[in-house]
C-alpha cells in the first residue's frame, strides 16, 4: 500500500491521460474540436508570445487556431505542439489522407473510366491536377486530358457530344472578363447541349505555375515578366535556371512540380476550380 497517498481522494474524477505531442508540419490536416474545422496546416507563427496555426479547408477558406490542446489528427487527440526543426525538402499529405486533402480509399481498384472528362489547357495543367488530386480521380474514373490550347474549343466540345452522364468539365488559364479566353467560354456554353453538361471554370493566372504558391518556392512573390517576353522563359530566367531551350521549360516546371506535395501548396484561386469541376463530373 502506497502510504504516502493516504487520505481522503474524489473517486469520481477522471483520470489524466497523457495525449500524444505532435509537432505541427505544414501539409498536416488537422481537425480543431471545438470548432469541427478540418483544414491543411499553412503556416504557423507567434503572436503575443503564443504560436498560432493556420488551418485552410478544400474550399481555399482559413482560421487560426491557438496550439495546444484540442486537435484530432487522423481521429487521434493530440496536444499540438511548435514545429520542431527540421531538414529542408518538406513533407508529404498525413497518413490516410490524399493529397487533395480527402480521406485516402484503401483495398479499392481504380475505376474504369467513366464517358466524362476534365480538359486542362496544357501539359502541366494536367501533371498538376493528376499529383494533387490522382488519387480522387481514380476512384472516380474521371480521366484528366490536355487540350494544348482553348482556340478550337467549340469544335472539341462539338465533337464531345455532350449530354446526361457524358458531362464535361474545363479549366481554362487566365479566365477574367473581357479576355480571350471568356469570349471562348461564353460562345462554348451558348451552343446546343452545352447547359447543364458542360462547365467552363479557370483562375485569374497567365499560366498554371502561378497557382502554386511563392511561399512553397522559397520566395515572397512570383517575379515580374516584361511585357513581350515569353513568361515560363521569363521566370525560368529571373530564378536563375536554364531556360533556353524547350528541355529547359520541361526541367524547369519539374523542380516546381516537386515542391507541389499537397493542396496546402497551392493557392486557393485554382483549388476552388478544381474542386468545382470534380462535383460537377461527379454529384448526380
Amino acid at each position: 500500500m502506497d502510504y504516502q497517498n493516504w487520505g481522503p481522494r474524489d473517486m469520481a474524477a477522471p483520470v489524466r491521460t497523457q495525449l500524444p505531442e505532435v509537432p505541427v508540419e505544414r501539409g498536416m490536416v488537422l481537425e480543431e474540436v471545438q470548432s469541427g474545422w478540418v483544414g491543411a496546416v499553412t503556416r504557423v507563427e507567434k503572436s503575443g508570445g503564443m504560436h498560432v496555426v493556420a488551418l485552410e479547408d478544400r474550399r481555399g477558406k482559413s482560421r487560426s487556431f491557438r496550439l495546444g490542446y484540442g486537435f484530432l489528427l487522423e481521429g487521434q487527440a493530440i496536444r499540438l505542439m511548435p514545429p520542431a526543426p527540421r531538414p529542408a525538402g518538406g513533407g508529404g499529405p498525413a497518413a490516410g489522407r490524399t493529397a487533395s486533402g480527402s480521406v485516402r480509399v484503401s483495398g479499392q481498384r481504380a475505376q474504369v473510366a467513366k464517358a466524362s472528362r476534365i480538359w486542362v489547357e496544357g501539359k502541366h495543367d494536367a501533371e498538376l491536377v493528376e499529383k494533387v488530386w490522382g488519387d480522387d480521380l481514380r476512384v472516380e474514373g474521371i480521366v484528366v486530358e490536355p487540350l494544348h490550347g482553348i482556340d478550337d474549343l467549340a469544335a472539341a466540345v462539338a465533337d464531345f457530344r455532350p449530354g446526361p452522364g457524358r458531362r464535361l468539365g474545363v479549366l481554362v488559364d487566365h479566365l477574367v472578363p473581357d479576355s480571350k479566353e471568356s469570349r471562348i467560354a461564353d460562345a462554348v456554353m451558348a451552343s446546343p447541349g452545352a447547359a447543364g453538361n458542360v462547365l467552363i471554370v479557370g483562375h485569374p493566372y497567365v499560366d498554371v505555375w502561378q497557382a502554386i504558391r511563392p511561399a512553397v518556392l522559397g520566395i515572397d512573390q512570383w517575379p515580374a515578366v516584361p511585357r513581350g517576353q515569353d513568361w515560363k522563359t521569363g521566370i525560368l530566367k529571373a530564378f536563375g535556371w536554364p531556360h533556353a531551350t524547350k528541355e529547359d521549360i520541361g526541367l524547369g516546371w519539374q523542380k516546381l512540380l516537386g515542391a507541389v506535395r499537397t493542396y496546402a501548396d497551392l493557392e486557393p484561386s485554382l483549388l476552388g476550380r478544381v474542386e468545382e469541376v470534380i462535383d460537377f463530373l461527379t454529384v448526380p
